[in-house]
């Protein structure tokens, strides 16, 4: 566990502002009161330091999104001179700067089918929102108003603003103290093989299970009632979860078959980190009507995300001479974040980090699945770079920790104290590196964790916690 001083006040300036003065996302308030804050004062490569020079690697990337690794001169030349050319620019309703024109060309370049639209957000949850007011204006305007509901999945999670919150299906998110939509957003089950019911066995089984309770879903709901629906390829803090078998195939041809539009949540997986621009197409099969970015668009070096939306759909709300899109944002088309965003995509491109994605992205799968053999390592699952380790107190039963054992905290701040940042939710210690992580950085991750997993283990039998 983090190692304390005998007293707050020992701790710096920045600790002690921040403990006072700033509300974090997700914060544990009693534990904060206490612990406070990890300060960071550098960023290179793979790596970030604290502010007592202690150097560890970031797992997390940041927050799923330092593709291109920290500390990159080039961006920070670029983000410069676009600052002195012109810091800001109006983005509304005729007036657009290069960069973001130049960068919207580029997105619909590389997004697949007929997604050449692109609507400028500020990050992963308002790309998420404003996706729906497209949605709707588009439900609208060919005449279906009643098309206003949407289907989301437990353990999805879509962002933390208001309408992205009530989308999102995490249980651990919905907390008493909040308030959710729940009239017109309805929940499918999580594609979760590890805890598929009981009877089922096979990828294939929970597949066909997985698809009839949407079809039954979308019965009682009404397809004639239904807009969307919102998935994540691949599942991001929600656990990493895989759907089993062809399930987003699957999914997309019940969206074709009822007139549903199919939005991919690619905030997480687009920009490389399954070693694709986007993966809906190119790992899935599937043809969205939408796909919401942020994150890796611009590797975390400034704030910006994007809704991407066919060509179908913007004709179909452009198609009355009085219509206006009412909505938008101040930073919308931010130029200094699209000319960041440009460089970006520039130097994935140079650098091919794809293909090393490809590359070590399975060397790390493979290296990951050696940590099932220690005693509380249930499951591991993900693809390539965006990787899960699942904690349980029980291998056989699959039983959880209490919550109050705070089991992922533990193993991260072990793995912390040996130079190694994996984020911690509940149970579940996930991964996420950024796209330039070597080999040798995997066996440095893979074997620090293991043995930050076997120090959490010998303390819950020092507390008498489990003995197993």
């Amino acid at each position: 566990m983090r190692a304390e001083p005998e007293t707050n006040e020992s701790k710096s300036e920045a600790w002690q502002r921040d403990r006072k003065h700033q509300l974090h996302p997700y914060q544990h308030f009693a534990s904060f009161d206490t612990e406070g804050s990890l300060v960071m004062t550098k960023g290179r490569g793979c790596y970030i330091t604290d502010e007592n020079g202690k150097e560890y690697f970031d797992a997390v990337g940041g927050m799923w999104c330092t593709n291109i690794g920290l500390g990159r001169d080039e961006m920070a030349d670029v983000i410069a001179q676009q600052v002195r050319e012109m810091a800001y620019a109006n983005p509304f309703v005729d007036m657009t700067n290069v960069p973001a024109a130049n960068l919207a060309a580029k997105i619909a370049e590389l997004a697949p089918g007929d997604l050449n639209h692109v609507l400028f957000t500020c990050g992963g949850s308002t790309a998420n929102d404003l996706g729906y007011r497209i949605i709707r204006m588009y439900q609208n305007a060919r005449g279906k108003p009643k098309k206003r509901h949407i289907l989301s999945q437990i353990d999805s999670y879509h962002g933390g603003t208001y309408l992205a919150a009530s989308i999102g299906g995490k249980p651990g998110d919905r907390i008493a103290e909040f308030d959710y939509i729940t009239d017109w957003v309805h929940h499918l089950s999580s594609p979760n093989m590890y805890r598929a019911p009981d009877h089922i066995t096979t990828d294939e089984d929970f597949c066909d299970y997985l698809i009839d309770e949407m079809e039954q879903k979308i019965l009682k709901v009404g397809a004639e009632n239904l807009a969307a629906f919102y998935a994540e390829p691949i599942m991001g803090c929600g656990g990493v979860i895989v759907p089993p078998g062809n399930y987003n195939r699957r999914t997309w041809e019940v969206c074709q078959k009822h007139d549903i539009l199919y939005v991919a949540d690619e905030v997480v997986t687009a920009f490389g980190r399954l070693g694709h621009w986007f993966v809906s197409k190119d790992m899935y099969d599937v043809q969205p009507d939408m796909i919401t970015c942020a994150k890796g668009l611009s590797s975390g070096y400034l704030p910006l995300g994007a809704t991407i939306f066919s060509a179908k759909m913007y004709d179909a709300m452009s198609n009355d001479e009085d219509r206006f899109f009412a909505a938008g944002l101040t930073y919308s088309g931010h130029p200094v974040s699209c000319a960041a965003a440009l460089k970006n995509i520039e130097i994935m491109e140079r650098e091919k980090l794809f293909e090393n994605v490809n590359d070590v992205g399975p060397y790390f799968e493979e290296q990951l699945h050696t940590l099932l053999d220690l005693p509380i390592v249930g499951d591991v699952r993900g693809k390539k770079f965006m990787m899960c380790v699942v904690n349980v107190q029980d291998k056989t039963s699959k039983e959880f920790f209490p919550p109050e054992v705070n089991i992922s905290k533990r193993i991260s701040n072990h793995a912390e104290a040996l130079g190694l940042i994996v984020r911690p939710i509940v149970d579940l210690n996930i991964m996420s590196p950024p796209l330039t992580m070597s080999r040798a950085d995997v066996d440095f991750v893979v074997s620090t964790l293991r043995k930050a997993i076997e120090l959490t283990v010998d303390d819950l039998r020092c507390e008498g916690l489990w003995q197993g």
